[in-house]
């Protein structure tokens, strides 16, 4: 009985032994798995954010426009241009990639306001009532505004002959606020593409298009050669600026410095030629 008794309670205090050592292994697993949980939310969020060792982040989502050449348009199934060339060089200088979305002109300002845009590159004029919305980077070309009109038109020399005329523009652009703002009784005829601006003057349902001068110029030079002509002088002159959601003032920096850089060490006078054909002034 006794043996009996000391067999039973052996047991008891091996069980109790067991039971002890499993509750420590489960309480050690249970720590390591907090710990790994805790870590892995810790990558997940820096994946997220993707911020680099400079503050910023690995990707940045670029909004731009595919229907203004020779600064942002589809050729052979890419993107190209002389906007798609600098922000790639920029993004290069800087250190991060690009999540290039494409959208209509009038959707960018917008779509940098509600987060679904970083930053964007379609020349984009800089102008006060916009900085109240977005912010700009340093200026990075000059531009202006030119009239198209029908090669065979002799009576629009200039902007006072186009009072009272049907002018088409683009959606949204600097140039059909000025038509609005300085064409006594002109009517502005916008559109979302600049492709159907030209084609509405070439086949008679405008008068001339007013536009940002190297889009007009180029557009004569190639598809609308045979077509169109450029008349009168270059209008309000005016910068184009890299635009950018609220908020970013590091990352501003940081285009503003590598833009410098690229005018610095002839990068961006290439790029200006290759697109241009001229080194700029």
């Amino acid at each position: 009985m006794t043996d009996r008794k000391g067999r039973l309670l052996a047991v008891l205090m091996f069980s109790l032994i067991l039971l002890i050592g499993l509750t420590a292994c489960g309480t050690a697993d249970t720590s390591d798995a907090e710990g790994s949980g805790s870590g892995g939310t810790g990558n997940a969020e820096s994946s997220a954010s993707g911020d680099g060792d400079n503050g910023l982040k690995d990707t940045y989502v670029v909004a731009s426009d595919t229907s203004f050449v020779p600064f942002e348009f589809k050729e052979n199934g890419e993107y190209v241009g002389f906007d798609i060339d600098l922000i790639n060089a920029i993004a290069d200088e800087v250190g991060f990639d690009i999540d290039l979305k494409t959208t209509n002109f009038d959707g960018i300002i917008p779509g940098l306001q509600t987060g679904s845009f970083d930053m964007a590159i379609a020349g984009i004029s800089i102008k006060e009532d916009r900085k109240q919305k977005v912010d700009f980077s340093d200026p990075y070309y000059e531009s202006g505004l030119r009239i198209g009109v029908p090669i065979d038109n002799d009576t629009i020399n200039g902007i006072k002959d186009l009072e009272g005329k049907t002018i088409a523009t683009r959606l949204g652009s600097t140039s059909s606020d000025f038509i609005k703002e300085n064409i006594e009784g002109a009517i502005p005829n916008e559109y979302e593409q600049l492709d159907q601006a030209y084609l509405a003057v070439e086949n008679g349902s405008a008068d001339a298009i007013l536009y940002d001068a190297p889009n007009v110029a180029y557009y004569i030079q190639t598809k609308g050669k045979d077509t169109l002509k450029m008349v009168g002088d270059l209008y309000q002159a005016e910068n184009y600026g890299i635009t950018f959601a609220k908020g970013q003032g590091e990352l501003v920096e940081k285009v503003n410095d590598a833009l410098a850089t690229l005018k610095e060490n002839g990068t961006y006078d290439e790029i200006y030629e290759k697109w241009f054909g001229e080194t700029p002034n």
